[in-house]
């Protein structure tokens, strides 16, 4: 008699409906942030990162620059590769990949969290609102305005994709440890470690989620500690196994910014993130306001510190006894705390001790224990206001993602909100110099970075810069000095104060004093040379000077059109050395096909060349096609009939 056949697995229609509510609300959430530019850190770790350019070369794909943000996260630059393989610099593919990632982890969010109220520990009272209460958990977690940081900035995708591992590890696990059957159990676990192992090449936190498991099985499984590890000793030690390629891919921690030596001690950041940690907390119940950047570490005063360290400390005390006596409500406040850990504990992110996208993942924990506390409660009579709830934080998310729009608008945003961070003073200035007809913004928010940061040599080179392009040269100068003050073996600043001295009249030998400062301290500078050469070349009796420094750039950079032409005009009125002038001329036009200076010269030079009426003309044509009004190009175009002998 053959096998009765079994019965088909019904559709869990309650789990695809959320699933597709979840879906839908991230989606009108994000609807408007396909088109966000690259801000900030994306031009490093995405425009300007060579590793991801051939997803081919995948030995350079998977071990980026350290000291970039994609630096020891392989499967970060791997996801930005297969993104720039398949469209390039074109922002609205990176964006619906991160979109994707947030909404595959607010779906694993909710297959955990019902799995979790499924629990023998936890069904009792739970069980039967298990699919609306984890709906509102993910639904609040996911359309929260403080994602918005992970989700809508590029350079994030690292939280976002670590944030998917970690809630994968510790739902495969939770399946596979309620899984029938021994070949489900090792399919589940497996499942996890995969994840896990993901994780590490994604961002250092999944270093907690280990940790995270056996406080789980703990809680919710096991119900002790040594019960879980005689049950579950083998995942958990596989588990722990990933700790061996995270502490490798560790090894450039500190070329991008943080980890032990820098020149912030451990004592004295634990102590600053104390008050972090806490308006971690606050952000997570009350997303008011919301900045995409709070500027470098400041060092604190213990006065404005330790109100916070009290309150941290509460309610760390307060986690440890919960775990003791509740332990369900003891996970989920213990892993606020357990996440946020690696950056905001001891460990000095001196660029950056404070950022919301660090929420993305500790969120989840704060959110289920206030909606399950709400519930215990109120029972079924919430469910109506906590989908409100999750409505309106979704209509904020709305709203907060119009500031993400432009760059100007996200760095206008933050100066506002943070007034006295010099470094969005400094971004908002450089992203008014991409709109044009900004340039007194630039030199306004530059000057405000300078007021904030005056010990900083790259805040006064920057309004140095603006000034110097607005033509205020004396103002240029007096901030070059500065620059060259506080950093004294930095070329460029000597390079960029010789430019002024050469504007001024006068001071032409305070000018090739100051080039030669910069080729002291770097002798591969090309544009030094050539600019050295300038000086040199209106100095009577200094002209050889000026060929030999024209010749020094041209080996320095072969293809540097500018230094061809001006090669070009020091020797056009050296005896016998026309046909090398025009030979200089001709290269640069060549390399540089619609910069008109060359075009002149070499019209001008031709000029004392018999039989050559017609390129003249022809010369003479392209230097007013490029610089339409050129009166001597007008001029002598008129004289030069096409057959002149």
């Amino acid at each position: 008699m053959p096998p009765s056949p079994k019965p088909a697995r019904a559709l869990d229609w309650p789990a695809l409906s959320a699933g597709l509510i979840l879906a839908a609300g991230s989606l009108a959430a994000y609807s408007r942030t396909f088109s966000v530019p690259v801000l900030f850190d994306d031009r490093d770790e995405i425009l300007n990162n060579p590793s991801l350019r051939h997803l081919a070369n995948l030995g350079a794909v998977l071990s980026p620059p350290q000291n970039m943000g994609v630096g020891g996260r392989p499967l970060l630059n791997l996801s930005y590769a297969v993104n720039y393989a398949l469209g390039g610099g074109s922002v609205f593919g990176y964006h619906v990949v991160d979109l994707l990632i947030h909404v595959l982890a607010a779906w694993t969010l909710f297959a955990l969290v019902r799995l979790t109220l499924r629990q023998p520990a936890m069904a009792g009272r739970f069980g039967p609102a298990a699919t609306p209460l984890a709906l509102a958990i993910s639904a609040i977690w996911a359309w929260h305005p403080v994602q918005t940081e992970s989700v809508t900035y590029l350079a994030q995708r690292a939280e976002e994709l670590m944030g998917l591992c970690y809630l994968l590890t510790l739902h495969g696990f939770a399946r596979g440890a309620t899984a029938a059957g021994r070949g489900g159990c090792l399919g589940w676990f497996s499942l996890s470690v995969l994840a896990c192992l993901a994780g590490v090449g994604s961002k250092e936190v999944i270093v907690t989620a280990p940790l995270a498991v056996i406080l789980y099985d703990r809680a919710f499984v096991a119900g002790s500690f040594r019960e879980a590890w005689r049950r579950h000793w083998g995942v958990l030690v596989a588990l722990a196994a990933t700790w061996v390629p995270l502490g490798i891919l560790l090894s450039g921690l500190n070329q991008r910014g943080a980890g032990f030596g820098s020149a912030i001690t451990w004592r004295i950041y634990g102590l600053a993130e104390c008050r972090i940690v806490v308006r971690y907390l606050a952000l997570a119940l009350w997303p008011r306001p919301l900045v995409f950047d709070y500027g470098p570490f400041v060092m604190p005063r213990v006065a404005e510190i330790w109100p916070y360290a009290v309150i941290l400390l509460a309610l760390l005390a307060a986690t440890a006894a919960l775990l003791r006596r509740n332990p369900a409500a003891g996970f989920a406040a213990a892993w606020f705390f357990l996440i946020l850990a690696p950056s905001s504990s001891i460990v000095p992110v001196v660029t950056q001790p404070m950022a919301e996208n660090r929420l993305y993942v500790p969120l989840a924990g704060v959110v289920a224990l206030v909606v399950v506390g709400i519930y215990a409660r109120a029972g079924k009579r919430c469910l109506p206001v906590l989908a409100a709830l999750a409505v309106g934080l979704g209509i904020s998310s709305f709203v907060r993602n119009q500031a993400y729009a432009t760059e100007t608008a996200i760095w206008i945003d933050t100066v506002a909100k943070v007034p006295q961070n010099a470094r969005a003073h400094s971004n908002l200035a450089s992203a008014w110099l991409r709109v044009p007809g900004h340039m007194e913004d630039v030199r306004v928010q530059y000057a405000a970075s300078v007021r904030l940061e005056s010990h900083s040599a790259e805040a006064h080179n920057n309004l140095a810069w603006a000034l110097a392009a607005e033509g205020r040269n004396q103002e240029a100068q007096r901030e070059y000095q500065e620059v060259v003050r506080l950093k004294p073996s930095w070329a460029e600043a000597h390079h960029n104060l010789g430019k002024t001295w050469y504007a001024t009249p006068g001071h032409m030998a305070d000018a090739i004093a100051e080039y030669k400062e910069a080729l002291r301290l770097d002798p591969t500078l090309a544009g030094v040379h050539n600019d050295e050469a300038n000086a040199w070349y209106v100095t009577p009796g200094r002209m050889a000077d000026a060929i030999a420094e024209y010749r020094a750039a041209l080996r320095l950079d072969p293809d540097f059109a500018e230094a061809h032409n001006n090669l070009g005009n020091a020797l056009v009125n050296q005896p016998g050395q026309l046909e090398q002038a025009v030979a200089e001329y001709e290269t640069a036009i060549r390399l540089k096909p619609e910069y008109p200076d060359p075009h002149l010269g070499l019209a001008l030079a031709l000029l004392r060349q018999p039989g050559q009426g017609t390129r003249i003309r022809s010369e003479f044509e392209a230097v007013l096609r490029l610089r339409p009004g050129e009166p001597t190009a007008q001029r002598l175009l008129a004289s030069t009939p096409a057959n002149r002998p």
